[in-house]
């Protein structure tokens, strides 16, 4: 495939000079891309043009999203009609009944259809897009979107345990590593004896032709069929007390009602939701705005790993096979020492990603504190509006090479930028550093959707 995603239009650096449209070859994100802008630099947006050029080339996207503006993807309307947009414009501030009055609709539709036209898109382009498109939006404990089923590996037998024992036992393992981690206690493989035990046990049911539910566990843990781990004992790896206290918090935290709705939805299957049904291509969203801090961490560690065992599970390829998108990825790949659990999974899939053919693309408004060895590995760097001189000297120093005069202009150019500005870098391109202006989005960016949106959104996809 030699397609080529249309993101916009660029011109030289110094803003003097036309470019012509920005047209990215498809198999450029291979070697993954960073995005980063301050809040109202336009980085949303480009993000999301990158996901509808990927989508409109035919290749599946998934997304994870922290701030709850992804779904946006989710109001790609097929139309162009005052009507089919009213539902999602934000009424005036002052406005009695929180409903957008027709004027404000009627302008909103009008900015859409003058915005897209600018870009030669029409309503045959959206209905092409949403025809050959299927979005679907997935909220780990909430039925906002589709309920989504954490511990699926476990209480789910999969098909792999018959066809690929290895990438079941991964998957296993993350899911067991969650459950741990959700009881305070050791959660890394290896190490915890606990992993170790669970693992054991849950194994033996899975390739025995079971499931490996919660409740099923307590109970083997509580009276094992086993009397060796490796090679000793039962008793002398674990003992009966350390046993008993293990089955005793697995039960409180079976019997919590707030936990019963991450073991019901859809299963935790990547490969599942990359693969185009009824000849669309797939976007899956993977929404954890709702959840607190914590919870993010945890949901985004295991459906990393999920990615990693499934983007290993592929052969080699140089075209871009798959897309991963992760926006805001602050937090979540610190700097040594800091090690949450996203950070393996997302450092492992910078590395290794490009050679399976699936690319990456991070974003961010706060380059501060992220492990810029692991961003090192980007080939295509989208440089928004940057405020601070820190933020500035960061990501231009994560850039390399630049020095002296062109370091300084740099520096200008990411404090000068205006609103919906780039600075791009690909660096499989003989041209150089350039600035783009994305296009139009075709979804309507509605901002940060709440779970009551999200459901209207999603009502007739679910």
């Amino acid at each position: 495939m030699n397609a080529t995603l249309q993101l916009g239009r660029s011109c030289s650096l110094d803003g003097l000079t036309e470019l012509g449209p920005l047209a990215l070859p498809a198999h450029h994100l291979v070697t993954h891309g960073v995005v980063v802008g301050m809040t109202g630099s336009g980085k949303t947006g480009l993000v999301t043009v990158l996901v509808e050029e990927a989508l409109r080339a035919g290749v599946p996207v998934l997304m994870l999203d922290v701030k709850g503006d992804l779904p946006n993807l989710a109001l790609a309307l097929p139309t162009l009609s005052a009507d089919a947009l009213a539902p999602w414009v934000e009424a005036a501030p002052d406005d009695e009944d929180g409903v957008a009055d027709a004027p404000l609709v009627e302008a909103a539709a009008e900015a859409r259809r003058h915005g897209l036209e600018c870009w030669h898109l029409g309503e045959a382009d959206l209905a092409d897009f949403a025809q050959k498109t299927r979005v679907r939006v997935l909220t780990p404990g909430a039925d906002a979107g589709e309920l989504l089923h954490l511990l699926s590996s476990l209480e789910r037998r999969s098909t792999l345990w018959d066809t690929d024992v290895e990438r079941a036992r991964t998957s296993l393992g993350a899911t067991v590593s969650l459950v741990l981690r959700l009881l305070g206690r050791d959660a890394e493989p290896g190490r915890s004896r606990e992993h170790a035990l669970l693992s054991v046990l849950a194994e033996r049911r899975l390739r025995a032709g079971q499931t490996a539910d919660l409740g099923a566990l307590v109970a083997d843990v509580l009276e094992p069929p086993i009397d060796t781990i490796g090679a000793l004992p039962l008793e002398a790896f674990l003992s009966q007390r350390a046993r008993a206290e293990l089955a005793a918090r697995l039960n409180t935290l079976l019997a919590a009602p707030s936990f019963q709705s991450w073991r019901q939805g859809v299963s935790l299957d990547v490969g599942a939701w990359m693969t185009p049904t009824d000849g669309k291509t797939p976007a899956t969203i993977v929404s954890v705005a709702h959840l607190d801090e914590d919870e993010r961490t945890l949901v985004l560690g295991l459906l990393l790993e999920e990615v990693l065992t499934w983007v290993r599970s592929l052969p080699g390829s140089g075209r871009l096979r798959a897309l991963v998108v992760f926006d805001e990825v602050y937090g979540y790949l610190p700097p040594h020492p800091a090690n949450p659990p996203t950070k393996r999974p997302l450092v492992a899939l910078m590395k290794q990603a490009r050679a399976y053919g699936v690319g990456c693309v991070l974003a961010t408004q706060n380059p501060m504190d992220l492990d810029y060895r692991a961003l090192g590995n980007a080939g295509l760097w989208c440089l928004g509006r940057l405020q601070t001189d820190a933020d500035r000297e960061r990501v231009v120093e994560a850039l390399g090479g630049l020095r002296g005069a062109q370091h300084d202009a740099l520096d200008r150019v990411l404090r000068d930028l205006a609103a919906r500005w780039f600075v791009v870098r690909d660096a499989q391109s003989e041209a150089g550093a350039c600035l783009l202006q994305p296009r139009w989005a075709m979804s309507y960016l509605r901002g940060p959707m709440t779970r009551a949106e999200i459901r209207r959104a999603t009502r007739g996809a679910r």
